[in-house]
């Protein structure tokens, strides 16, 4: 605890630099230049509040605390009990960071929510998928099954609502009028879920190497706008059409 008070006093005293990333590279990528953070870094939420955090690991960077594609250096709180970077990584500093304040440091990627596998052939880069993308009805379904990691979709099964208020009143679930729309944007509040997830869109069930060509140059931007995902087309519209795009074998 002294320990961890004393280096809080020093970040207070030490002058404001610009510093490169250094140390914990967690949760960064390297854009040519330098290491840059991932939008996964700072996707989460911190657990107790931004104000507390921001006072349990202050930053002395002019470019202020991690955020998507910048190269603010972590605090050092958040890693280590050195004072300058290059810095060893003492485990039970991370460990404090990720469990009260995982986005102020910079480690939202390492939490359970966003450290899984992500599909072997993904449709998107799932490194750069940004928070608008998460939260986009023409999205969220694509990253669930494809790049969970990127959103905090670990452990959803590949499956989530395509739109976030579908949990605010459930009783759209039984509606008659709403059946489309909740077959297509709220198959996890509902229960409507596909019950193979394995990966890609997996509407042909099962798992396999290869997938049915695209008849249409089309698929691109059909998938965007929710063709694969939309149950108003079978499976086999799907796979006639967009085998490849919607990983459908």
């Amino acid at each position: 605890m002294i320990a961890i008070i004393s280096i809080l006093f020093a970040s207070f005293l030490a002058p404001e630099v610009s510093a490169a990333i250094g140390g914990d590279l967690n949760c960064t990528v390297y854009n040519g230049t330098m290491f840059v953070w991932t939008p996964a870094a700072v996707a989460c939420q911190n657990t107790i509040s931004d104000a507390s955090c921001a006072i349990l690991y202050p930053t002395t960077d002019t470019l202020g605390l991690p955020a998507a594609g910048n190269a603010a250096g972590r605090p050092l709180a958040c890693y280590t009990t050195a004072t300058v970077t290059p810095a060893a990584v003492v485990l039970d500093m991370k460990t404090a960071a990720l469990a009260s304040c995982p986005k102020t440091c910079g480690f939202c990627c390492n939490t359970d929510a966003f450290n899984c596998k992500n599909a072997d052939y993904p449709r998107l880069n799932c490194a750069t998928i940004t928070n608008s993308q998460c939260n986009s009805p023409a999205w969220r379904n694509i990253i669930a099954a494809d790049c969970p990691s990127a959103c905090g979709f670990c452990g959803q099964g590949g499956c989530v609502d395509a739109v976030t208020n579908c949990g605010n009143d459930l009783s759209i679930c039984q509606n008659i009028g709403m059946q489309s729309f909740v077959n297509t944007y709220c198959q996890k509040s509902c229960g409507r879920c596909p019950s193979t997830t394995t990966s890609g869109y997996n509407n042909g069930g099962g798992s396999c190497t290869s997938y049915v060509a695209d008849s249409s140059s089309n698929c691109a931007s059909w998938a965007k706008n929710g063709f694969c995902t939309n149950n108003f087309y079978t499976v086999d519209q799907r796979r006639a059409r967009c085998g490849s795009t919607c990983r459908i074998c």
